[in-house]
């Protein structure tokens, strides 16, 4: 049985990109000090959340590429720690070409592997298409020397199908970095927004047995001005139950064991993996499919 393995969430505020990664970089300490092997970050951590409107071209010299000046600071980060980083960028790819990208570091300071978000959203103030192309790796996840990571990214949270791919990969743990919070007129009746992020991750980790970990940022932002990120950052056991949860509003660190005995006894209870029709599944792969 592998051994169990403590991760640990920051959820923070994002207002400068001059100070965002020096700020990050002292809470992943802190984390890796409270007992943290596997640190995780919030969606495109090193800058305000750009995507709320598509007329600024400048926004675009926000991309680094990855190797590029955050994964060498990261990774020397966790070689000198001893942990796993998994840190959401924006990275370009080629000229032109951008993708909303998470990085895995390893212990040594070297990639372990990439993740680029494959579903991309186009809402009001939630501009991504304008961004990012969509990923082209697939789901799947990353072994690291603590735990194989399910990594995905936001968007892909709703979506049954990018869970069961990624857990059905091996991974011990889905996570999701994430930026999503209320625009002014959902504010005063936005709890149950929440719930509903909340409950379909929690969904994930009881329709696969698997460990769920959602890391969002707070507050408001100079460039978002009409969004309040709702934090509420948690993760979710094998069976759905919250084992931590962050505020809606203050920067925290959760630190939480995960223990696969949990997944195997789940998937014991209920045995979804075993009695899926693979069969029968075919229309899936259709965008409709109504006679």
């Amino acid at each position: 049985m592998p051994q169990p393995f403590r991760i640990g969430l920051i959820q923070m505020s994002c207002p400068d990109p001059k100070d965002n990664l020096a700020k990050t970089v002292e809470k992943v300490r802190e984390a890796a000090a409270r007992g943290a092997q596997i640190v995780l970050l919030q969606e495109l951590f090193r800058c305000q959340y750009f995507c709320r409107e598509e007329v600024h071209l400048s926004n675009f010299d926000l991309a680094e590429t990855i190797p590029g000046p955050t994964t060498d600071t990261m990774g020397k980060l966790a070689k000198e720690l001893g942990v796993v980083i998994v840190a959401s960028l924006f990275e370009r790819r080629a000229p032109g070409l951008f993708h909303n990208t998470a990085v895995v570091l390893n212990p040594d300071g070297v990639i372990a592997g990439i993740y680029r978000k494959m579903h991309i959203p186009e809402d009001p103030s939630y501009y991504e298409k304008y961004y990012f192309a969509p990923g082209d790796l697939g789901f799947g996840s990353i072994e690291t020397p603590f735990a194989r990571l399910g990594v995905l990214v936001c968007w892909d949270q709703w979506y049954p199908e990018a869970a069961r791919i990624t857990a059905m990969s091996g991974a011990d743990i889905l996570i999701y970095p994430t930026a999503i919070g209320w625009v002014p007129e959902d504010k005063a009746d936005g709890a149950w927004q929440i719930e509903a992020w909340q409950t379909m991750q929690r969904s994930h980790a009881i329709a696969n047995g698997i460990y769920v970990a959602g890391i969002n940022r707070i507050g408001r932002e100079s460039l978002t001005r009409t969004i309040d990120f709702w934090g509420s950052s948690f993760v979710s056991d094998p069976s759905g139950r919250l084992v931590a949860r962050a505020s809606v509003d203050q920067e925290e660190i959760l630190v939480v064991e995960c223990d696969p005995a949990q997944t195997e006894m789940a998937r014991r209870n209920w045995p979804f993996f075993r009695d899926r029709r693979i069969d029968a599944y075919g229309p899936i792969l259709q965008r409709w499919n109504a006679k």
